[in-house]
This record gives C-alpha cells, sequence and structure tokens, in this order.
C-alpha cells in the first residue's frame, strides 16, 4: 500500500508539473492605445463686391462668407462677424482682403472694386470777341485834348499787338468827352481823339480797312458824378469789338 500511494503521489506531483510549465508558457495579449484626435480644419473664405465697377461718390456691397475661423477681419473694415455684408464707398479703386483665422491655420479672400473718376472736360476756348475785351484797353485823354498822351503810348502798342496776333477782329473806337462845353464842340473833339488812335494804331501796321470810328461827344458817359476823377473816365477813346 505504501508503494502504491508513493505512486500516486509522484504521478500527481508530475502532472502539477508540467501543468505549471505550460501555463508559465503562455503569453499576455498587450493592450491597444487609443487613435490620435484629427487636426483642426482649415478655415474657409469668400469675398464678393457688388457692383465691382462704380462711379466715383458711388457705393459698393461687399458680401462675405467664412467656416472654422474665429478671427476675421477686413483692412480698413476692422474685425467682422463669420459673415455678413459692408457698404463702402472708395474714393479710388480698392482691393479689399479679408483674413480669417482659426486652430486650423489661416486663410483669405479679396475682391476689388474699380472706381470710374470722371475726366474734367476742358474748358471752351474764349472766342474772338471774349479775348478782345480781356487785352484791348481804352486810352484816356487830358481835357480839352485829342492827342494822345506819352502816358497813353503803352496802352496804345498793346491795343496794336493784339491786333497784329489777330488779323480776323475789327475794332471800333468810340471818340468820348467830359459833359463841359456844348454839345456839337463835343462831337467834333470825340472825332478828333477816335481818329487820333485810329492814326496811331494804322502806323504801327493795323491795316485802316479793320477800323472804324464814330464820336458820342458826351452823350454817352462812363461816369455821371460833377467832378475831376468822374470827368476823366469820360474823357476816353473806348474800343469796341466790331462785328
Amino acid at each position: 500500500m505504501t508503494q502504491n500511494r508513493l505512486k500516486t503521489f509522484a504521478l500527481i506531483a508530475a502532472l502539477a508539473g508540467v501543468l505549471s510549465a505550460a501555463g508559465c508558457a503562455k503569453k499576455v495579449a498587450k493592450a491597444t492605445p487609443p487613435s490620435p484626435p484629427p487636426p483642426p480644419t482649415a478655415p474657409t473664405a469668400t469675398l464678393a463686391a457688388n457692383p465691382a465697377t462704380v462711379q466715383q461718390g458711388q457705393t459698393s456691397l461687399l458680401t462675405w462668407q467664412t467656416s472654422n475661423a474665429t478671427e476675421i477681419s477686413i483692412a480698413g473694415l476692422g474685425t467682422l462677424p463669420p459673415s455678413g455684408s459692408r457698404t463702402v464707398s472708395p474714393g479710388e479703386s480698392t482691393t479689399y482682403t479679408l483674413i480669417a483665422k482659426g486652430p486650423g491655420g489661416t486663410n483669405d479672400a479679396s475682391a476689388r472694386v474699380t472706381v470710374n473718376v470722371p475726366v474734367a472736360s476742358a474748358a471752351p476756348s474764349p472766342t474772338d470777341e471774349e479775348l478782345f475785351r480781356r487785352n484791348v484797353k481804352d486810352v484816356f485823354f487830358d481835357y480839352d485834348k485829342y492827342a494822345i498822351r506819352p502816358a497813353e503810348a503803352p496802352t496804345v502798342e498793346n491795343d496794336q499787338a493784339f491786333l497784329a496776333q489777330h488779323p480776323g477782329i475789327k475794332v471800333l473806337v468810340e471818340g468820348h468827352c467830359d459833359d463841359r462845353g456844348s454839345e456839337e464842340y463835343n462831337i467834333a473833339l470825340g472825332a478828333s481823339r477816335a481818329e487820333s488812335a485810329k492814326q496811331a494804331l494804322v502806323q504801327q501796321g493795323v491795316p485802316a480797312v479793320r477800323i472804324r470810328t464814330v464820336s458820342y461827344g458826351k452823350e454817352k458817359p462812363f461816369c455821371t458824378e460833377d467832378n475831376d476823377q468822374c470827368w476823366q473816365q469820360n474823357r476816353v477813346d473806348h474800343f469796341a469789338f466790331d462785328r
């Protein structure tokens, strides 16, 4: 009996050793790490101008749309909401650029507003009569005289130079007097004054056929006050554009 028990214990011990060895050889499964989160989505941005071409002083409507952006701005307009519109009135052609920033990066969009600036029309050329009035000056006389005094000689020369440069213009020389003396005397004096100016122009090269004369005496005064200053204004050869 004792030997049988010993054999049984030995068999059990051997079996236990085999099972223990098999258990030690079994591999343990490794744990799988979690997947990394996806990267942030990049922003998108669009910007449009309507109308894209305007006349100076008119307006255009900027319209924008963004996504995945936390900061939106347009230079000159400041910080903006993710989408919207804004009226602009640029004084000159301008390109507007929208910047959209977010965790996924930066994106931009542009829209150009072309401004047509009106071209100033050229001033019309002055007529011969307007040029005549600007450049031809009257000649004044001393009391009861019809000779052109030395101080008026430069005026006659300037008048002659203008008429020489504009050969198509004719001139009417009006002789005037102050109101002292009779009508008959002043008509004659005015005629002499007008003739003096005509001859001075002719001597400097203006054809006589371009010059007419008339005397108004004291009939058409330029000043009606009774003093020396007023009388001087009326002792004059007035040069008028002759049609």
